[in-house]
């Protein structure tokens, strides 16, 4: 799974919250529909989409479970 659902993701967030509250701490990785979550990864798709809603003013239609930094990027040729 490359990517979750909006209700996907809110039932991982969900998740995420009930176990800080209950344990103290965040988990170190969600499992939603079977699929493996690491901490590092969850954390980077609740940041992407909070910018997300405040840029666009709305949620996302689904949100991309690799995080950011490891998304290839463009490279800059000094001319």
């Amino acid at each position: 799974m490359e990517s979750l659902t909006l209700e996907q993701y809110r039932r991982m967030v969900d998740k995420v919250l009930e176990f800080k509250r209950l344990n103290g701490d965040l988990p170190k990785y969600a499992i939603i529909d079977g699929c493996r979550i690491e901490k590092r990864e969850y954390i980077d798709m609740i940041e992407r989409v909070n910018k997300f809603f405040l840029e666009m003013g709305r949620n996302p239609g689904t949100v991309d479970i690799a995080p950011i930094d490891d998304i290839s990027t463009v490279e800059k040729i000094s001319i």
